[in-house]
C-alpha cells in the first residue's frame, strides 16, 4: 500500500530490484520523479480534492493575484456576501469600455490573474472558489498525497508514471510508454468513479436550473434557455 513519500521511494526500488546506494537510483533523484509525478496527476483533472475556498478582505483594486490557485479555475466568488457574477475575458473587456463607471458585480480572469469590476457595489470580505496547486514536500518521506485520504489508486498512477520515468533513464522506451499509459487509465478510473457521483447533485428549484448570462451590448442578464436569433 502507497501512503507517503518513502513508500513510493521503496517501491520503486523494489519494482526496478535496484538500491539508492549504487548512485544510479539516488535519493534525490527519486525524490524528484515523486515531485515530477505528483504534478502530473494532480494536474490530470481538476480533482475535488483540490477544491479549495481563499478569503480575503476586499479593497477596490481590479487586478488580483490570488496565489496558490490555478488559472481561470475560479467559477464562484462572493464579496461581501453578494455574488459576483463571472464574465468571459472579452466580454469584462467590453463591459469596461463601454461602461467603464458601471457598478457591475463581475468579474473575470486571464493570465493567472482576476480582474474585478473596481466600481462594483460592494465591500467587506471576499470569498473565492477554485482549485488550488496542491503542494508536497518531498523531503518528509512520511508526508501524503493528496490521494491518500481520497483514493489511493491515485498513487498507484505516480508510481506508474516514475516507474515510465526510470525505464524512459534506462532508454526501454516501450516499458516507459507502457507505465505512462497505465498511470493514465488508473487516473481515467479514479475521474470516472467521481463522475458516477455527479448525477446526486441537484439544482435548487427557485433557480430553475438555468444560469444568467450578462449582455454586453442590450444590458442586464439573460436567461440561458433564451438565445439571440434563435426562430
Amino acid at each position: 500500500m502507497i501512503e507517503n513519500i518513502g513508500d513510493f521511494i521503496d517501491e520503486v526500488l523494489v519494482e526496478l530490484s535496484a538500491s539508492t546506494t549504487s548512485g544510479y537510483y539516488s535519493d534525490t533523484i527519486l525524490k524528484d520523479w515523486v515531485k515530477q509525478s505528483y504534478a502530473f496527476a494532480t494536474g490530470y483533472k481538476k480533482w475535488p480534492m483540490t477544491e479549495g475556498r481563499l478569503q480575503t478582505t476586499y479593497a477596490s483594486t481590479e487586478e488580483w493575484n490570488l496565489e496558490g490557485y490555478k488559472a481561470d479555475s475560479f467559477k464562484i466568488m462572493t464579496i461581501g456576501g453578494k455574488r459576483i457574477k463571472k464574465l468571459n475575458f472579452e466580454d469584462y473587456l467590453l463591459f469596461r469600455e463601454e461602461s467603464s463607471s458601471g457598478d457591475d458585480r463581475v468579474f473575470s480572469d486571464f493570465g493567472g490573474l482576476v480582474y474585478i469590476n473596481p466600481n462594483a457595489d460592494v465591500s467587506g470580505t471576499l470569498v473565492a472558489y477554485g482549485q488550488y496547486n496542491p503542494l508536497l514536500d518531498v523531503t518528509d518521506l512520511s508526508a501524503t498525497t493528496i490521494f491518500t485520504n481520497f483514493d489511493l489508486e491515485g498513487n498507484r498512477a505516480m508510481l506508474h508514471e516514475m516507474l515510465s520515468y526510470a525505464y524512459w533513464r534506462e532508454r526501454e522506451f516501450n516499458m516507459a510508454d507502457v507505465h505512462h499509459k497505465k498511470a493514465i487509465e488508473i487516473l481515467d478510473n479514479v475521474w470516472n468513479r467521481i463522475s458516477k457521483e455527479q448525477y446526486k447533485y441537484q439544482t435548487h428549484p427557485d433557480r430553475g436550473g438555468m444560469f444568467d448570462r450578462f449582455d454586453v451590448l442590450g444590458g442586464g442578464y439573460n436567461k440561458d434557455e433564451f438565445k439571440r436569433n434563435q426562430f
